[in-house]
């Protein structure tokens, strides 16, 4: 694109949750777990607009608290079982932008650098639609079959194995009119013209579904906190 596109970040948060009870207002280290996706998305520099998209009037004073706008979404869109291509779409024709990113609450440890790599591979390929994943060097298996390696040859070690890429959604984005128009054409576009894959750091892939989610994060932030500078050290060599 030789001209700068008008990129909005929309962090989906609906109150129900069915794993974990309204976990997007759930306190990590102290605050709304949402918040750290908007501070993120801050700090990567890079969004036009950053807007909180809920059917909860209670988000909003948490996007004004942390800078960011509020979009309330129609209520049929707060359901469990709303789709993914809708809620994009209904955003979309409300707030009309070139690219579209959806800063994923569920991934709290995601950082504002990391999200602007990811923004910026996807102008740099000149991708249509793109979602994170976790690349993973372990020997897999797709209903009870190898993927990544053969029964009958000597065991792989895990290094040599070609990676298997995990979805991890704590970002998926789209370039609006390309993924209208899919839409119009087909009812869906999550992954629409020509899809890109980003890897994402173990940190950011760690995914809030559950309460054991929440609490390995929990454990993680308050580790830190305690120590920001981090350095692999060895017991010391007896000889």
């Amino acid at each position: 694109m030789t001209s700068k596109s008008n990129i909005i970040a929309m962090i989906p948060a609906r109150r129900g949750s069915t794993r974990l009870k309204a976990k997007n207002l759930a306190l990590l280290n102290g605050r709304p777990m949402v918040s750290y996706a908007i501070e993120a998305a801050k700090a990567s520099g890079i969004f036009d607009r950053i807007v909180l998209n809920s059917e909860d009037e209670i988000f909003r004073e948490i996007a004004r608290q942390y800078g960011a706008e509020f979009y309330h979404r129609p209520s049929y869109l707060a359901t469990s079982s709303a789709k993914s291509d809708v809620v994009v779409k209904d955003f979309i024709d409300k707030n009309p932008c070139d690219i579209v990113v959806w800063v994923n609450p569920t991934s709290p440890l995601q950082t504002g650098e990391e999200i602007r790599d990811v923004i910026n591979f996807f102008i740099k390929e000149n991708i249509d639609s793109l979602i994170t994943v976790r690349n993973e060097q372990v020997h897999a298996l797709l209903d009870g079959r190898p993927l990544n390696f053969q029964e009958n040859e000597v065991f792989a070690q895990t290094q040599d194995l070609k990676p298997v890429g995990l979805f991890v959604y704590s970002i998926m984005m789209w370039r609006s009119l390309k993924f209208l128009d899919e839409f119009r054409k087909n009812g869906h576009a999550i992954l629409c013209g020509k899809v890109g894959y980003y890897p994402v750091s173990k940190l950011s892939s760690i995914i809030v579904k559950k309460e054991e989610d929440f609490k390995i994060v929990e454990y993680l932030l308050a580790g830190m906190d305690r120590r920001q500078e981090f350095s692999v050290t060895y017991h010391e060599d007896p000889s």
